[in-house]
């Protein structure tokens, strides 16, 4: 069991697209001590010059690369490159290898999520997300979430 105060949660994010780099930026301003990994060396210009944590460019699917962003001291680990096999392949890494405690694996295709929840990786689908939003929206109805 991870016993460090909740204020030194050190997260890994793979992937510094849209959405990689706005959770990383997030949570750098609340403090948390964030590396995003990415093979584009210009991705990490959407970081902004107050994010506070570290880059690595390097193709996270190399294990090597891992080790440089200290997967193995994290608390958390999220996947959100474009491509779902790669996100769930580094997840499975980040839960199995290194007993990650918290991993989460953006995903496109839905009907993948259900099979990565019973490996222990908790998923977010936008489609998903973006289907319940939009039927609320056209039914009325603001319960569901």
């Amino acid at each position: 069991m991870n016993n460090r105060n909740k204020n030194d949660e050190y997260i890994v994010i793979v992937g510094c697209g849209r959405l990689g780099s706005h959770l990383a930026r997030l949570l750098s301003k609340a403090r948390k001590s964030v590396v995003v990994i990415d093979k584009n060396e210009g991705a990490f210009h959407r970081l902004g010059d107050d994010f506070s944590g570290f880059t690595i460019e390097a193709d996270a699917i190399e294990i090597d690369s891992l080790l440089q962003a200290k997967i193995n001291k994290a608390d958390v680990v999220v996947t959100t490159t474009n491509d779902d096999n790669t996100n769930i392949l580094i997840a499975q890494i980040a839960k199995i290898i290194y007993k990650v405690p918290k991993v989460i694996a953006r995903l496109f295709e839905p009907s993948r999520q259900q099979v990565y929840e019973e490996l222990g990786i908790e998923t977010l689908c936008p489609t998903i997300l973006s289907a319940i939003e939009l039927k609320n929206i056209i039914v009325g109805d603001k319960m569901e979430v």
